[in-house]
């Protein structure tokens, strides 16, 4: 679903709305002061295009933590 973000232009404050239709559109008031003189902002979002880097795999018979793969260190 359509999640925009509005201001208020009567008392400024900013918010979040659910918009399903033209319909809820026309109909936002702001949550604040109840005003419908709000402006629809233009969100920023953010989107990673890369894979995260590969974890190196943990040490067989440690925890993985102290990198000591001897032995129990304790966690």
């Amino acid at each position: 679903m359509p999640l925009h973000e509005f201001q208020c232009q009567a008392c400024e404050h900013v918010f979040d709305e659910l918009i399903r239709s033209e319909q809820e559109r026309r109909a936002v008031a702001c949550p604040s002061c109840g005003t419908k003189d709000v402006a629809r902002q233009v969100s920023v979002f953010a989107a990673r295009s890369e894979a995260p880097a590969a974890k190196a795999p943990a040490q067989p018979g440690g925890c993985g933590r102290c990198g000591d793969p001897a032995g129990p260190c304790g966690w």
